[in-house]
């Protein structure tokens, strides 16, 4: 069978694909009368893709906080059902904003928010936030609310959010005399120290691949995902898949496969150089390795990095409700402790007193000796590893509205090159014209 986007690309990128508008920056609203419950109360409706436990929580506290709104969750997947239909699910949603009958709140994981935001179909939060004296905005992670906004505008609000990064081997790197300045690096410059890394683990008992367990068209898929801007105009839904870019990409993967310096086979326990992470948690910053070095992904030629954020399910304010104010108690509220703490949201909080505080709990147990891995070994990690860490935590800005049919599409076309039946450039074309016909629609 085919794996398409391996290393949880699926729940990742469906968990990315969000975004929003509206507000005060000016959509026109319909004076609308505010719904009532038979006892009075202002009805909030909260549409979500399936039952969600986090948010089905926090809206018991914030009925018993906010007695007179009643916030009522619909759910599109239905008992008995074994998975959500997407299509009809992206359907429908569309349907619903553009009549403006739908939910008051509404989860826009895989939806095309883009789309959404220019036709001014859902609300811009930003001023919201910024007058909200319930909300501690110094606490507030505002490095990913702020690389999530468009135009200037926050139009979604994320349960959560994980990195994605790099986690090297560090006592491999410090043996090989092999300095990385991921700041900078790019694809072409990572494919030459992992030959360097690999080179020289031949010469031992113990062959090393730089990365393992994936396929190249999976790998393609990770690295546009890293640089989705440079393929794909989020503003005007223009596809730039016919160019040097990235058949230049194409090349870079197919290189590092032929030449042994990646494989699609398993190595876990042949420990592979590095880990191409999600860190869902302060644990997985450790990456497996006794001595872990963290590092941002390569990223084109000239351009900068960032550890790159990945949004978990994001809701909206409909852009023509009837209630906005008491729909935005409801985001408000998420972003207070007593939810940012929840047992069922493990990973990273939106305030970074939730975070710093799992943060600390790891660097006393490794300090101690107290946490190990899998096979036993304590991990070595420094004050300094850990002081890196929360740098990342607290400064990642890379966030891109990615589109999992997109990049379904690259994977498709891309079996073709890498088993040798295309060219680049033919792979290229059939990529840019499937993409523009998928966007355009």
């Amino acid at each position: 069978m085919k794996k398409r986007l391996g290393l949880g690309f699926t729940c990742v990128i469906l968990a990315a694909t969000t975004a929003c508008q509206a507000g005060n920056g000016g959509e026109t609203t319909a004076s609308k009368e505010q719904p009532k419950s038979k006892e009075g109360k202002t009805v909030v409706t909260l549409s979500l893709k399936e039952p969600n436990p986090y948010y089905e929580a926090a809206a018991k506290k914030f009925k018993e906080k906010y007695p007179d709104i009643d916030l009522q969750i619909q759910s599109f997947k239905q008992p008995g059902e074994e998975r959500v239909d997407m299509e009809k699910y992206i359907k429908t949603t569309n349907t619903a904003l553009l009549s403006g009958k739908g939910a008051d709140i509404i989860e826009v994981s895989s939806l095309p928010v883009d789309k959404y935001v220019n036709q001014k179909l859902l609300l811009n939060m930003n001023d919201m936030l910024n007058q909200d004296k319930t909300v501690n905005k110094s606490d507030l992670q505002t490095n990913v609310l702020d690389a999530m906004k468009r135009n200037g505008g926050l139009y979604t609000m994320p349960a959560s959010f994980f990195l994605r990064a790099l986690i090297g081997d560090g006592d491999a790197l410090q043996e090989a005399n092999v300095k990385v300045d991921d700041k900078s690096w790019s694809w072409k410059q990572f494919g030459e120290i992992a030959r360097k890394l690999v080179k020289q683990s031949e010469s031992g008992k113990d062959r090393r691949y730089a990365l393992g367990n994936e396929s190249p068209e999976v790998i393609l898929q990770e690295w546009v995902a890293d640089s989705y801007g440079e393929f794909v105009d989020l503003s005007t839904r223009k596809a730039k898949f016919d160019s040097p870019a990235f058949t230049d990409l194409l090349r870079q993967v197919k290189k590092l496969y032929d030449d042994k310096i990646l494989t699609a086979r398993p190595v876990d326990n042949e420990r592979p150089l590095f880990n191409s992470a999600r860190i869902l948690t302060p644990v997985d910053f450790i990456g497996g390795y006794t001595n872990p070095k963290l590092l941002q992904k390569p990223h084109p030629e000239g351009k900068t990095g960032g550890i790159r954020i990945v949004t978990t399910s994001e809701l909206a304010i409909q852009a023509k409700s009837a209630v906005k104010e008491d729909a935005w108690k409801f985001m408000a509220f998420l972003l207070s402790e007593e939810v940012q703490s929840s047992p069922y949201e493990e990973r990273f909080s939106l305030l970074k007193s939730v975070n710093e505080k799992k943060l600390d709990e790891l660097r006393k147990q490794t300090k101690g000796g107290v946490y190990k891995h899998a096979d036993g070994k304590t991990a070595k990690v420094s004050e300094e590893d850990f002081a890196r860490f929360k740098q990342f935590l607290h400064t990642a800005d890379g966030y891109s509205d990615l589109d999992v049919k997109v990049l379904n599409i690259i994977y498709d076309e891309a079996e073709a090159f890498f088993s040798g039946q295309k060219s680049a450039e033919e792979v290229a074309k059939l990529v840019q014209n499937r993409t523009t016909t998928y966007l355009n629609e």
